[in-house]
């Protein structure tokens, strides 16, 4: 009898520690030697580990493309980084194989979505599993940050390294589709590669949509057949400009001039090399303001016809595309025609943010002022909403859905559009969920990375400087500790607050070093409450993860914030 309660009683203890190990991050008690960032739903730590060697196999669900893809691209880490060379073959088996790691959507969960995994390791092996293949990539990211953080060398590490990752289980699930970064290239160029090395270590955080802001005052960044002196004339400017130091960037063509643009095949390049690691690439074309580099190449799309000069320092401009000229429509429209070829994304950004209604050049345009007699217009704000309302037309024409900052919606918003809220603490953003417009909630104040990063050094004869605004210090906590989800949403109206990320905007940006300083590890703090149940965030045990994976980044060669004075800019 005695011997059945004992036994009874270390089942029980059996069960109850198997439930807290089963919940142990959910239940704020991390395994400390296990830093995934972001954190997983659900994890399980078991005993054991699993050892690579040479004779392990990457196996993939026969007749998956995605499985294939992401077995390959594991296999080239590993041959990278570890010098082994795995074979990766197709198979039919929906369970664990001795010496393997099987990435497979047999048995899924299809609960979890698209971008769900279960990872299940053992000293025998790996299984990964997911309904599609972001979900399967995602999982090899985990495995990845389960092995030694030597794995993320861009070459063959030459010290002895054991290629072991713990026993686990691991359920997991992203909270919000949307979970992205822009990056401003038309103030400061980088190079395709260095484009595409960026959406390279986004995928490792498990980000998802690569915001490319292709055109601004400063210049115009991607390559239109139809209309070539947009690339000719508004891709370079005379000098860096911003008064930074020119000898920060390599950015400058044969002439002296500064700038640089993306060839269509360039831009199906990066897109391709995107798609492979499941980011979207959402195309950011400026209209109607911030358009001084369509202007200065074809003038006659603006209200005065010129001159037009990108040789400004950054700020809000009147000048912009004439909303009383139908040729201003049919340049756009041929352009956004183009852009549609070179860009799979449903969503296509149009910017329409900063159009200064109080001195816009529209107010003493003759063809303008005709146009908002003739559509019944009530000024210059309801103008502007004309003028998103014709483009969104063109766009959901075309099937693609229109996006814009959070201006589109003064003057009435177009129907189908979704809204990127930016400013003040997201209070548009709110409305226009309410409204039931889908929304990605940027605020300045917690997502702009271009922002400092410690304590803010201000001139004291400069006034503005000392007040609080969006280019006040955004610091690593900071950034985790935002929720997207605003005080004012309706209950029923959740649904339509689809993500957030971080904003490059790059006037203080002239090199890719800074970019990635700006970025990381601040990224990797968006990356997480982006994926997480707010329930689960914990920032102490965020801040031990961070130590570990900033290693990561760190073998990469990347210029990450170590709360050191930034570098020469």
């Amino acid at each position: 009898m005695m011997k059945k309660c004992l036994l009874a009683m270390i089942g029980a203890c059996g069960m109850i520690c198997g439930v807290l190990s089963a919940i142990g991050l959910a239940a704020d008690q991390p395994d400390a030697t296990i830093a995934i960032v972001p954190r997983p739903l659900r994890m399980e730590r078991k005993e054991g580990t699993f050892v690579l060697n040479g004779n392990t196999t990457i196996l993939v669900e026969k007749g998956s493309a995605d499985a294939e893809n992401v077995g390959k691209q594991l296999a080239g880490w590993l041959k990278r980084s570890a010098g082994l060379e795995l074979a990766v073959s197709p198979t039919e088996e929906a369970n664990a194989v001795g010496n393997a790691i099987l990435i497979t959507g047999k048995n899924a969960n299809t609960a979890l979505g698209n971008e769900g995994y279960q990872l299940e390791s053992t000293a025998k092996g790996v299984v990964i599993t997911a309904t599609a293949g972001p979900g399967l990539f995602y999982g090899m990211q985990t495995l990845l940050q389960l092995l030694p953080t030597e794995v993320f060398s861009p070459s063959k590490v030459e010290e002895a390294v054991v290629w072991s990752l713990p026993a686990v289980r691991i359920e997991d699930q992203p909270r919000f589709r949307w979970r992205g970064l822009m990056v401003d290239v038309s103030r400061h160029f980088f190079t395709k590669d260095e484009i595409k090395n960026y959406i390279e270590l986004m995928s490792q955080q498990k980000l998802n949509t690569f915001h490319w802001h292709l055109n601004d005052d400063q210049g115009w960044r991607i390559e239109i057949k139809k209309y070539p002196k947009l690339t000719e004339v508004g891709a370079w400017r005379k000098d860096i400009g911003f008064r930074l130091d020119p000898k920060s960037s390599t950015a400058y063509g044969p002439d002296g001039r500064y700038g640089g643009f993306y060839t269509q095949d360039d831009v199906r390049e990066v897109v391709a090399y995107a798609a492979a690691r499941y980011v979207n690439v959402v195309p950011e074309i400026e209209m109607p303001g911030h358009a001084l580099a369509a202007l200065a190449s074809y003038p006659e799309l603006g209200c005065t016809g010129g001159p037009y000069s990108m040789d400004s320092p950054g700020g809000i401009f009147a000048d912009v595309f004439c909303a009383g000229n139908d040729k201003t429509f049919e340049v756009l429209e041929g352009v956004l025609g183009e852009v549609l070829d070179l860009f799979p994304s449903k969503i296509i950004h149009i910017g329409g943010d900063e159009v200064p209604m109080d001195r816009v050049s529209w107010k003493k345009c003759e063809k303008c002022q005709a146009r908002i007699h003739n559509e019944g217009l009530k000024g210059e704000p309801e103008l502007q909403a004309y003028f998103i309302r014709r483009i969104e037309k063109f766009l959901t024409a075309h099937g693609r859905t229109l996006i814009g900052w959070e201006e589109i919606l003064e003057g009435g918003l177009a129907p189908t559009a979704d809204v990127m809220s930016w400013r003040r603490n997201g209070e548009v953003g709110v409305a226009a969920a309410n409204a039931g417009h889908d929304v990605v909630m940027i605020p300045g104040y917690r997502c702009y990375l271009s922002r400092g990063q410690g304590p803010m050094r201000v001139n004291p004869a400069n006034t503005n400087a000392k007040k609080k605004g969006n280019y006040d210090p955004l610091t690593l906590e900071m950034v985790y500790n935002f929720e997207p989800v605003a005080e004012g949403v309706a209950p029923d109206k959740v649904k339509h607050i689809i993500g957030s990320g971080g904003a490059l905007w790059t006037e203080g940006t002239a090199n890719y070093a800074r970019l990635q300083f700006s970025t990381f590890p601040r990224a990797c703090a968006a990356a997480e409450f982006l994926w997480l149940d707010p329930k689960l965030k914990n920032w102490e045990d965020f801040k031990n993860r961070i130590d570990t994976h900033v290693n990561r980044l760190k073998v990469q060669g990347v210029n990450y914030y170590q709360g050191q004075p930034p570098p020469a800019r």
